[in-house]
Order: structure tokens, then C-alpha cells, then sequence
């Protein structure tokens, strides 16, 4: 009994906070579920980043779900990266059933059901806020590392770039860029490389069949027109209750090098726009990234220190990022570090190289006097986690066994009337699901280029005789325009260009 009493008085003097909390679930000793310790997280320190994670089945979707229903109900807009399709029924009330039931009682919370307001977006075909940026707005940079340029024909397309800024020539869309690379190996070509210095015409070719490619997966959805906002995921409903925005990204996940620098280009976006906050209550904006391990896999070390250095940096902003993976393995150790709550649901052991990366795992836990770590890993069940997080004066918490909560909403997704319903209503829908085709570079370099074909046309003229055959006119009046239009590269180019759609993504090219 007087270890329990020590126990309930460690718990409750690292759990209880000044300022506001969210309320994750309560603490569990060896078999006793009853402690009557809640367990909780101070808004104040979730700016200071956190990590679910555990094995599948474990409970952790509905971790990060329960926290994301908790800080809406604080006044905190959410971003969820929805990889697998799963996170929709955060929008709609949940079922009573005996296992939520039994678990309020023991947590001792009144369980009442309900749905958050919640944002759909995608970034496919499917229901919900179309999101897209320019080409300009991405920038070259993180551009040429989806493209899988080098480093010359990174430089190459910074140069090309910084053409279209200084000439005046937007670049909106995917067709934008094909249209200025195809101009500077051709009618343009003498103009650029007085500027701007010679470039191989093979670099310029690698540039546009890797563009091609990018089209091909789908990726010339994400630019173009409107761009998207990010002041729009910083949304209240009428209750001041933070919007829930749920960003499908299921399209892009078997491209790793698109979805980490996807990732990254709405953080730096976020982490321009958004001004210094110093140190909050609670935080402006909270970012959940399921199946973080994506963004990490195949990242090149350039993105990875780019991630490193923002995720260091945006919590200055108010922003605060939660990833969500299997292992903590999956995290490099930079950014492990940087992560201050931590919710670990339970690792399987099936090899002698899973019991390695247990051990491995535990020891990102904080000593305790009442659990061994790479134990209790393993022999926790569904729903149950070990938690410790920052409190109010940045400290770490016990760690802690913690029966997780049952979330109020709906743990399943909306179905097709529902999303319907839901997108119907939304006024962000009828503000960015529409296109606009203004102006751009394709439509300023093809009038250039059939100018320019009229002033030779002209000139010939001037210089042949009266008697020159109908057949040679003809001939001299094909233009620069048409022989574009009829070589294979650009029927090919053709059958692939969509309109771009991204919204939050890039550096912006001033």
C-alpha cells in the first residue's frame, strides 16, 4: 500500500499543471487500473513537438485522435496528415459501447459523444479543399530534389528561375516551366545565355523529361491557381472550438522524396508566414504527420537537415508538430531529440533484432521508480501507453503507464453522404475549388514566339522577288509555334500536362 501512495503522489505532483491541460487518460500500476491518477499534457509545452508510436494495432490513431479532439476543444487549430484514409470520423460523434464504458470509469471522465469541426482537403481527386501553390512558390530548390536533379541541373533551373523572375514571366503550372525550358533552347536561347551563362541543352532535356515523369505521378495537380492560404488552416467554428483540418496525402505516400519535401515545403511556408509568438499558453497551430517514417525514408541528408533546422525553429512560432510512426527508430536522432511528449504504445518482439530495438527504444523514456521500461513495452495492451511529456517549466515528467481515453468522436471514417455533406457546407470549398488560368509564361513566350516568327515572315517577303512560287510562302509561314507543337517531345508533353495543386507547399520565389 505504501508504494501505491508514493506512486499516487508522484503522479499527481508531475501531472498537475497551472495553466491548461488535455486530459490523455489515466495512470496504471502493475494491474491496478483504478489509481485514480489522471494523466495529462499542459498546452502550454505542446509547441515543443511530441511522437506517438508503437506497433500497429496498438492504439496509435486513436492517440493521436483523442490529443487532436483535446486541443480543438482549447481553442487550437489542428493539421492532420490522413495517410491511410482513416482519421474522417474525427467529424462525427462516437457510439457508447461497453468497453468505452468500462474505460471512463476507470479514467473517471464524463464520456459524452460528438464530432469536432473538421476541414476536408485533398490534394487528388477526392471530396474536399483543393490545395495547390505555383511552380514559383515552390522553388527551385526543393523542386529540383523531387525532380532528382543534380547539382548542375539544380543550378540550371535556378537560373531558369531567376530568368522568369527578372523577364516577368509568372510561373503558375508544370506547362509554364515546359514552355520557358523548350524557349531557351530555341527562339530564346541567345537572349539566356547572354544573361545568364551557357547551359548544356542535355541538362535542359533531363529537366523536362524528369517534369514529364512528375506529371506522370500525379504531381502537376499541386500547382497552379488559387494558391492556397495557410492563414485558412488557423480556423475557429462558432464556439471558438479549433477547426480540425484532415489533409489527405494517400496519392503521394509511395513517392517518398515528394511526400518528405511535400512535408517540408508546408512547414517552411507555415514557418515564414507565420511571425514570432515567443512563449504561449498554448500553441497557434498543431501538425500531426501519421506514418511519419515517410517523410524520413530516402530523404536525401539536404532535407533532412532542412526538416532538423525547421522543426528546431517553427515552435517559436507557435507551431508545434506531432509525428506518428511504429518505432521511435523510424525518427532520426536530431529530430528525436527535439521532441518533447512522448506516447509509446506497445512493441511486439518476434526476433532477437526486435528485442534490440526495444531496449533501444526505451531507453528515450525517463528513468522510473515503478516501471522498467523495455518491459512494460511489450506488455502493454491495446489502448495503453507509456507517456511522459514537458512540463510547464520544460521539465520531463514521470513516466508513466497510461490508459489512453476513448476519443469522443466516431473511431471510423465518414461515409461517402457524410463526406458530401461535410464538403457541401464548407466555405473553403467555394473559395479554392476552381481554377484560374491567367496569364503565365506559356502564354506570353507563344506570343512572343509568333511575333517573332511575323517579323521573319515579314522580312522575307521584303527580300523576294515578286515571283516566288506559293509553295515557298507556305513554306517560310510555319512558325516557331508550330514546329513546337508537332516534334515528339512536345506530343508527348502534351498528353500529360493536368493543372497543379498543392496550396501550402514552398519557399516563396519573391
Amino acid at each position: 500500500m505504501e508504494v501505491k501512495e508514493k506512486f499516487v503522489e508522484a503522479i499527481r505532483g508531475s501531472y498537475t499543471f497551472k495553466g491548461e491541460s488535455i486530459l490523455i487518460g489515466s495512470a496504471v500500476l502493475g494491474d491496478d487500473q483504478e489509481t485514480g491518477c489522471q494523466v495529462k499534457v499542459p498546452l502550454k509545452t505542446l509547441n515543443r513537438h511530441g511522437l506517438i508510436a508503437g506497433a500497429t494495432g496498438t492504439g496509435k490513431t486513436k492517440s493521436l485522435q483523442l490529443i487532436a479532439e483535446g486541443l480543438s476543444e482549447a481553442g487550437v487549430p489542428v493539421l492532420l496528415m490522413d495517410v491511410k484514409g482513416d482519421l474522417s470520423g474525427i467529424a462525427a460523434p462516437g457510439t457508447m459501447n461497453p468497453v468505452v464504458e468500462k474505460r471512463s470509469r476507470l479514467i473517471g471522465m464524463d464520456w459524452q459523444p460528438r464530432g469536432f469541426a473538421s476541414e476536408l482537403m485533398t490534394i487528388s481527386h477526392e471530396p474536399g479543399v483543393r490545395l495547390k501553390a505555383t511552380v514559383s512558390e515552390f522553388g527551385p530548390v526543393l523542386l529540383g530534389k523531387i525532380l532528382d536533379l543534380n547539382e548542375n541541373q539544380t543550378g540550371i533551373l535556378s537560373m531558369v528561375f531567376k530568368y522568369c523572375d527578372d523577364k516577368g514571366l509568372p510561373l503558375l503550372d508544370i506547362e509554364d516551366l515546359k514552355t520557358v525550358l523548350k524557349y531557351i533552347q530555341e527562339d530564346g536561347k541567345a537572349e539566356f545565355q547572354k544573361d545568364y551563362g551557357f547551359f548544356q541543352t542535355t541538362s535542359a532535356g533531363t529537366i523536362m523529361r524528369s517534369l514529364t515523369s512528375l506529371e506522370q505521378q500525379g504531381a502537376a495537380r499541386f500547382f497552379g491557381e488559387p494558391s492556397f492560404d495557410i492563414a485558412d488552416l488557423m480556423r475557429f467554428d462558432q464556439d471558438g472550438r479549433g477547426m480540425i483540418n484532415i489533409l489527405r496525402v494517400t496519392d503521394i505516400q509511395s513517392n517518398t522524396a515528394m511526400f518528405s519535401t511535400f512535408m517540408l515545403c508546408l512547414l517552411a511556408e507555415i514557418f515564414q508566414k507565420m511571425p514570432e509568438k515567443g512563449d504561449l499558453g498554448k500553441p497557434e497551430l498543431v501538425i500531426f504527420f501519421d506514418e511519419a517514417h515517410l517523410i524520413f525514408r530516402n530523404a536525401t541528408k539536404t532535407l533532412l537537415n532542412q526538416f532538423e533546422v525547421t522543426i528546431k525553429l517553427i515552435r517559436s512560432k507557435g507551431v508545434g508538430i506531432i509525428l506518428v510512426t511504429q518505432s521511435p527508430d523510424d525518427i532520426p536522432a536530431e529530430v528525436l531529440g527535439q521532441l518533447g511528449l512522448k506516447v509509446q504504445h506497445a512493441l511486439r518482439a518476434f526476433t532477437a533484432k526486435d528485442r534490440k530495438a526495444i531496449k533501444l527504444a526505451a531507453e528515450n523514456y525517463p528513468l522510473s521508480d515503478y516501471y522498467v521500461a523495455d518491459e512494460l513495452i511489450t506488455q502493454m495492451g491495446t489502448g495503453e501507453a507509456m507517456v511522459t511529456a514537458l512540463n510547464e517549466k520544460g521539465m520531463p515528467t514521470e513516466l508513466v503507464h497510461t490508459l489512453m481515453r476513448p476519443p469522443y468522436s466516431r473511431m471510423d471514417i465518414l461515409n461517402g453522404e457524410e463526406i458530401s455533406e461535410l464538403t457541401s457546407r464548407s466555405p473553403l470549398v467555394r473559395k479554392y475549388n476552381r481554377d484560374i488560368d491567367r496569364e503565365s509564361a506559356h502564354e506570353i513566350l507563344l506570343e512572343r514566339m509568333e511575333e517573332q516568327d511575323a517579323r521573319e515572315l515579314q522580312a522575307k517577303k521584303a527580300q523576294t522577288p515578286r515571283r516566288t512560287t506559293t509553295r515557298s510562302r507556305t513554306a517560310r509561314q510555319v512558325s516557331t509555334f508550330e514546329k513546337i507543337m508537332k516534334s515528339s517531345v512536345t506530343r508527348t508533353v502534351a498528353r500529360e500536362v493536368t493543372r497543379g495543386l498543392l496550396g501550402v507547399l514552398g519557399l516563396k520565389r519573391r
